[in-house]
């Protein structure tokens, strides 16, 4: 009212206000327009209340019953399943008054016998509970949140409390598959420490759980309740869409995404070794239809169009569990990618190396086994890398030669990783690739279809089989589902900040503008160039034309002629301009005006190491359900259901477990392949982070997993 009445006055502005106390200038605008439409008296008229009132005629007359008949206003909320603050209000307002104390020789009232008050808070009663809240939607906790805005508190406590029918409670279940795949390892090493209410490790498991609920992005978020998403967090609400953009801005400075991702990384390949001595790269283009930097456009297999976007190369296991990505603004393609970063990298990282020694007793031992695309075919590059690493490469034969007899092709059964038991046409022999100087042998490898297709592939792990080459490849589909399942579930296409960032200094040259636009000339003069060649060798003269006819024909004849010799001419210096100007520039002589910006790349990176966490926690979970599934394929979308399915939390202090009663699925055959997983879970004995509580899961209205020596769930069953 005073800031108001300076300002309306003109003894200050509005900035010296928002300088001078620190406020919003939302604030002052508002207070300004509050003094203008009603003075000073609009300041002290009550606001109207937000949402439906607790205290409804009907919970009045039953408070007053009570507080007449003896009970304290504590007892007397419990019974009513309303906040003790709200009907100490009631009664300090004077909405309902509390019996005087008696007096000496007065008998006392007898308290009315009502039912126990209720152990569980249930969705509709924390949905008005959440609405009446004064520090706004779901802010139950306003001491905690106070201190945390003075500085006073870092992290709030996590706290479960009594609750049924929370929406994504089976979520939970995913927690100890995320832990056993790094979620909360390195976090604080790595990433930031977050002041304020929520902390560290509030923000990493919500965005575990919000990619396993599949909400893809921040802003969807604000769609859902978060009164109840914080109850799995042990929190009040979770934070709202601009408190967590801010947070994970807070968590990605000083390049800590990608250290965490790095160290997680090296975790993975040690803890996996069999795996990674197969490894699978491929490329996956994440288009750009923004307009705060013109990325160069590159060619999109999916959609068979040359859009604008970065290029991110995937490193996966033979399961398509992945390893990392390495992102590129500026591609080169995939050997040059190969050459410069994964190769050197993975020297350094992937374990149980051969030494010096074995590999001199070995000449056919390689150190680890890499399988890409047709992109990645160069013998030069195959003979580097063995001759230089030992480092064996799998692909397909880029131009491969006459079909091979049909005899030569004998039935091979094997496994695929997957469990699949395949029968493969198989041929090999020896082959010579490339030219004098860059070519070596190498094993090639054909599977006849039956269609009679033969497809190729060559290798040069010598001392493997074909049978284990073909495997290898053919489990190549692995990434693809990877990449294709990320993009659809995961959302690992979507933008997570808008800013862009220069490109650090780098030598990797660019495509020259104008060598370019010249090749663009050239390709367009050429296709005029053939449509007038085409047509002037189909036209033709009928024998038995007459005079006129054959003086047209002549005409048009001619009039090709002249366009297809001015077309010749304008190719042919197009191509001595060509032939001129450099095919690539380095980065620092690109004009100006040609330079590009690059996405920003920190915090999509921290989202999306939470992305690889999530699906790898999801694949371990798929792999323990499928082991009584009937159709393995129904494991990865009974599990998309368990995690947004309700459940019911029942905390337990004394005996410091938190009970997750997981409501039952669709139908039996889904409920046994739950029970099966929860088994294991309730084995691993998980304890949340940050407390002593182990959660202990069960299907809602049936016994503990027998695994654990403890009793059948008596809460659920008195409700």
């Amino acid at each position: 009212m005073f800031t108001a009445q300076l300002i309306c006055q003109g003894a200050c502005r509005q900035v010296d206000i928002v300088r001078a106390f620190g406020v919003a200038k939302n604030s002052v605008l508002r207070s300004v327009d509050t003094y203008r439409a009603g003075g000073v008296n609009a300041f002290f008229t009550p606001r109207a209340t937000r949402g439906a009132s607790v205290l409804t005629p009907e919970v009045m007359a039953q408070a007053q019953q009570l507080l007449g008949a003896g009970w304290s206003p504590r007892e007397a909320a419990e019974r009513l399943g309303i906040k003790g603050n709200t009907l100490r209000k009631a009664i300090q307002q004077g909405r309902l008054t509390v019996p005087g104390p008696v007096k000496p020789g007065e008998p006392a009232p007898e308290k009315a016998l009502v039912p126990p008050p209720p152990t569980a808070t249930d969705k509709s009663t924390r949905a008005v509970e959440d609405a009446t809240a004064e520090m706004g939607t779901a802010c139950t906790r306003p001491d905690e949140r106070i201190l945390a805005a003075f500085g006073l508190l870092d992290g709030a406590p996590t706290r479960f409390e009594t609750c049924r029918d929370v929406p994504f409670g089976g979520v939970l279940c995913a927690l100890p598959a995320l832990e056993a795949n790094g979620l909360f390892r390195h976090i604080h090493d790595c990433l930031a420490r977050l002041r304020g209410y929520y902390s560290t490790l509030h923000v990493i498991v919500l965005l575990a759980h919000m990619a396993l609920c599949r909400i893809k992005t921040v802003e969807q978020l604000q769609y859902e309740r978060p009164g109840e998403l914080g109850k799995l967090l042990g929190l009040d609400r979770v934070p709202e869409v601009r408190c967590l953009r801010l947070k994970l801005a807070a968590l990605s400075i000083d390049d800590g995404p990608r250290k965490w991702a790095g160290l997680l990384s090296q975790d993975w390949l040690k803890a996996e070794p069999e795996l990674a001595g197969t490894l699978y790269v491929d490329g996956h283009v994440r288009l750009y239809h923004g307009s705060q930097t013109a990325l160069p456009k590159r060619y999109v297999s999916r959609q068979r169009l040359c859009l604008r976007g970065t290029t991110d190369y995937w490193v996966n296991d033979i399961l398509g569990q992945p390893f990392f990505a390495v992102e590129r603004p500026i591609d080169q393609g995939m050997l040059e990618v190969l050459q410069s970063d994964i190769v050197p990298r993975l020297l350094k990282e992937v374990p149980n190396q051969p030494t010096a020694a074995e590999l001199d007793a070995d000449r056919y031992r390689a150190r680890f086994v890499i399988v890409f695309d047709r992109e990645g075919y160069s013998p030069a590059f195959f003979k580097e890398m063995w001759q230089t690493h030992r480092i064996a490469c799998i692909t397909y034969h880029k131009y491969p030669k006459d079909a091979w007899p049909a005899d030569e092709f004998t039935e091979v059964e094997t496994t695929l990783p997957n469990g699949e038991r395949v029968k493969l046409q198989l041929a090999e022999r020896g082959t010579w690739i490339g030219d004098k100087k860059n070519g070596l042998w190498v094993r090639e490898t054909r599977k006849l279809t039956t269609s009679g297709h033969q497809v190729s592939l060559i290798s040069t792990a010598f001392g493997e089989s074909s049978r284990e080459d073909s495997v290898r490849l053919f489990s190549r589909w692995s990434q693809e589902n990877f990449l294709r399942y990320m993009t659809q579930h995961f959302a690992i296409d979507l933008l997570n900040e808008y800013g862009t960032e220069e490109i650090p200094g780098t030598k990797r040259p660019v495509v020259n503008p104008k060598w370019r636009e010249l090749d663009r000339q050239k390709r367009s003069v050429k296709s005029k160039l053939t449509h007038r060649q085409a047509r002037f060798a189909a036209l033709t003269l009928h024998p038995e034309s007459d005079d006129a006819a054959r003086a047209k024909w002549e005409k048009r004849k001619a009039e090709l002629v002249e366009e297809i010799q001015q077309f010749e001419k304008e190719l042919a210096e197009i191509d001595g301009k060509l032939k001129e100007t450099p095919g690539h520039l380095a980065w620092d002589e690109l004009p100006a005006a040609e330079k590009f910006e690059r996405l920003a790349p920190s915090r999509k990176q921290l989202v999306d190491t939470v992305k690889m966490i999530a699906y790898r926690a999801e694949t371990a979970m798929a792999s323990i359900v499928r082991e009584v599934l009937a159709r393995t394929d129904d494991a990865r979308s009974l599990l998309r259901d368990l995690f947004r399915s309700d459940a019911d939390l029942v905390p337990d202090m004394e005996q410091r477990v938190v009970r997750v009663h997981v409501h039952p699925m669709s139908n039996p055959r889904s409920n046994r392949a739950i029970a099966h997983l929860l088994e294991h879970l309730n084995a691993a004995e998980f304890t949340y982070p940050g407390t002593n509580l182990r959660l202990v899961y069960s299907i809602a209205g049936g016994a503990e997993t027998p695994n654990l020596s403890t009793s059948r769930i008596s809460e659920f069953l008195r409700w």
